[in-house]
């Protein structure tokens, strides 16, 4: 085999791969109950995963494929095709990446993480917990776990890391920038569990969860991950200080650029001040949604209207957020045909079907296996949006077959949907940016990896699950 062959190769693979995927399934019979177009559907669906998975075209082009697919084979109408495209989630998540980019284009996120920087930055693990409060901080308002890891987190790390002479091509990368790589990481991977737009499948699992009837809202998601979430961000980065010690314990140099680079920001500029005011207009609207009846997807609106309106934003800035508009595009696709399998009686055969399996444990046991057994399938995935979309919904559907409580089903799915991100170097956004600067080998970020899923399931089913007994959710 000549070299050449081999991406050749692989490009068929990709291609193949999802198409015959989608032939078996489109011929297999339907189950009893289940419309024929239902298995049709699931073809299309499956095929569209894997092809997210394997990636043989962007993850928009590949999601173009599939609603065009459910059009022109009449397993759905046109209209019934597209209606995802009008989605209020969905523009929830969109709008928010348009809000996002205030953060970054008036320095914002930048000052917020100097400032953390040089409050707690004295020591070492004070630096990591810094950059988990600037990521924390932020989560509420950027969807994009990337962007903030890399794009905001990831620059301040790295100059840390360099001010101390720590750098991966020289054998210096245990100096302090692999623990300063593996805490922003794994903070991150936490951050984005605990609030519904601090990542951009959450709010797909929060519209496959109202296709069976379980409404998930900002405040409810963010009051039951709090106890958690706040936990796990204390314990999971003093986990890694133990078992990946940096070198360099004592930081004050650190500190101290931090309030040089303040200094060079200056004082706070119109800009960032309209940014903040934004930023606690949406929280406090995404808070009171209920007695004031407010949709959160309106919120959202009125949030980018104000940076439009005061310049903060310019029409092309929001033209130019490619994340926002692909969000758009894949996001639509799959909560249409995850909404229509519910539909058409697939995903209620999935769960009835399965749930006898484990009808004799009782809810509890049956709810804890299934959930472990989502979790750890995540080594099989190198996306979020991937693995919510093929097993959040059947998942989902098993749990509330069992008796589960459906809150609390719906939710510890979705904060499983983030948390088991922690485990590979390939499982999230933010995973390939920061492995990728060379500071964790693959081993240390594996086993890492290992021990924190650990810990975080540990807090989030144990002291998580009498928090969610205080709030009646089980």
């Amino acid at each position: 085999m000549t070299a050449p062959d081999v991406p050749h190769r692989r490009r068929v693979f990709s291609f193949g791969a999802p198409l015959a995927a989608g032939i078996v399934l489109w011929f297999l019979p339907s189950p009893s109950g289940v419309d024929p177009a239902g298995m049709h559907l699931l073809a299309i669906f499956v095929a569209t995963i894997v092809g997210i998975i394997l990636k043989p075209l962007p993850m928009g082009a590949v999601a173009m494929v599939g609603i065009c697919a459910t059009a022109v084979t009449h397993t759905l109408t046109i209209n019934e095709a597209l209606s995802g495209f009008g989605n209020r989630v969905i523009w929830l998540i969109v709008l928010a990446f348009f809000i996002s980019r205030g953060f970054i284009k008036t320095g914002l996120g930048a000052r917020v993480a100097y400032l953390f920087m040089a409050l707690l930055g004295r020591r070492s693990l004070g630096l990591g917990y810094g950059l988990v409060a600037t990521d924390l901080v932020l989560a509420p308002a950027i969807p994009s776990n990337t962007a903030r890891a890399g794009g905001v987190v990831f620059p301040i790390l790295r100059s840390v890391a360099e001010a101390y002479e720590s750098r991966p091509e020289d054998g210096t990368a245990r100096r302090i920038g692999a623990f300063l790589t593996l805490a922003a990481f794994q903070g991150t991977v936490i951050t984005s569990a605990m609030f519904l737009t601090a990542m951009a499948a959450n709010p797909l699992a929060a519209e496959l969860a109202s296709a069976q009837g379980v409404e998930l809202t900002w405040v409810g998601w963010a009051v039951a991950a709090l106890v958690p979430g706040v936990l796990s961000l204390v314990l999971v980065p003093w986990v890694i200080y133990r078992l990946s010690p940096p070198e360099v314990r004592e930081t004050p140099a650190a500190a101290a650029l931090a309030r040089e680079r303040l200094r060079e920001l200056g004082a706070v500029g119109r800009t960032e001040w309209v940014m903040l005011f934004t930023f606690a207009l949406l929280l406090v609207l995404w808070v009171l949604s209920g007695p004031l009846g407010i949709h959160t997807t309106a919120t959202a609106l009125l949030g980018l209207v104000v940076l439009l309106v005061t310049g903060v934003l310019s029409w092309e800035d929001v033209l130019r957020e490619r994340g926002a508009w692909d969000t758009l595009v894949w996001f639509s696709a799959l909560v249409m045909m995850a909404s229509f399998l519910t539909e058409l009686g697939l995903i209620p055969w999935f769960s009835e079907t399965v749930g006898v399996w484990f009808g004799e444990v009782g809810w509890v046991t049956g709810f804890l296996a299934l959930s472990l057994i989502y979790f750890y399938s995540h080594y099989f995935f190198a996306s979020n949006t991937a693995h919510v979309s093929a097993m959040y919904a059947p998942f989902l559907g098993v749990a509330l077959a069992l008796g589960t409580p459906p809150m609390l089903a719906a939710l510890v799915l979705a904060f499983f949907s983030n948390l088991f991100s922690s485990m590979t170097h390939y499982g999230t956004g933010p995973a390939p940016v920061l492995f990728g600067a060379g500071y964790v080998e693959v081993r240390e970020w594996w086993r890492l990896g290992l021990v924190v899923s650990l810990v975080n399931l540990a807090v989030w089913v144990g002291v998580g699950g009498l928090w969610w007994r205080v709030l009646g959710l089980w």
